[in-house]
């Protein structure tokens, strides 16, 4: 048996699936495909290695290749690309990074996007199955996106997103340890407009200055600390580069990283479901600031 719609009701439905594909249509077209910085002078890509686990970071050191998910770490062998090992726990909610230390994997964790906000490390060791809490931030500032380490300090993004992603925050703590915060920086005006609504998904020290990547934009930002002295601020834009990750977590590649010089980074490619090893590319000079 079929039924048919009465006129009223088909000339109804007709008008909303019309308002609907009018509403996605100009949403799509509200949100930038790139980034509105030229960029280049950035990395190119030299390795993929295929897994479902690369949907929010990727890390190495010398004989591993490892990706992040929001429950997960899967450790490869960097030579034969084999899945040596995984480990998660029944806490864990939402990896977002990683950073090489001491032999040991430390991954931002939060419980993004519910609020109010939780954050804390977890740790990855070798031959274990499990991801241990290595500290909790009592009241985090924000969701923790990524934490990394600079003569002797620990360094911590927490995000923000859509209308309040302009709260972004950098914060280094002092002594070596995670309770007693030091300096606060926020990001630059310019670059949290092209963050689309998001944050900084990633973020690693080269040398004095900071690069930072997008949440789904290939490209990272070199930014610099507004002075020693200062003990709040805002980072500075230096550069905008290109490199083969669409966003998310990106950490240093130990393996062909020579001091002095650019590093080679390991990104992850997440449509793709793709850990991506790159490397410097110096085919032109600096890419200009917009005034």
């Amino acid at each position: 048996m079929t039924t048919s719609l009465s006129p009223q009701r088909a000339l109804l439905t007709t008008l909303a699936l019309s308002l609907t594909t009018c509403l996605l249509a100009a949403d799509k077209g509200a949100r930038p495909d790139a980034s509105a910085f030229a960029s280049r002078n950035g990395w190119s890509t030299v390795r993929r290695l295929l897994t479902p686990h690369a949907t929010q970071a990727a890390a190495a050191d010398t004989h591993h290749l490892y990706a992040i998910s929001s429950t997960t770490v899967a450790q490869f062998d960097r030579l034969t690309g084999h899945l040596l090992s995984t480990a998660t726990s029944p806490t864990t909610k939402h990896l977002n990074s990683g950073f090489m230390h001491d032999g040991r994997l430390y991954c931002a964790h939060s419980n993004y996007p519910n609020t109010p906000h939780e954050s804390d490390i977890r740790v990855y060791s070798t031959g274990s199955d499990t991801l241990e809490v290595y500290h909790t931030f009592a009241k985090p500032p924000g969701s923790l996106v990524w934490c990394i380490r600079r003569d002797g300090n620990w360094w911590c993004c927490f995000a923000h997103y859509g209308a309040d992603n302009h709260q972004t925050c950098l914060v280094e703590y002092a002594d070596g340890g995670l309770d007693q915060e030091l300096r606060r920086f926020l990001f630059p005006a310019d670059v949290i407009a092209d963050f689309d609504g998001m944050s900084a998904s990633g973020g690693i020290w080269d040398g004095d200055s900071l690069l930072a990547s997008h949440h789904h934009f290939p490209v990272l930002y070199r930014l610099r600390l507004p002075g020693t002295a200062e003990p709040t601020g805002r980072l500075q834009l230096v550069e905008v580069h290109r490199c083969p990750f669409p966003g998310q977590g990106v950490a240093i590649d130990p393996l062909h990283t020579v001091a002095g010089q650019q590093p080679h980074l390991v990104g992850i490619d997440r449509t793709a479901r793709a850990v991506v090893v790159a490397t410097p590319d110096q085919t032109g000079p600096p890419c200009p600031l917009p005034d």
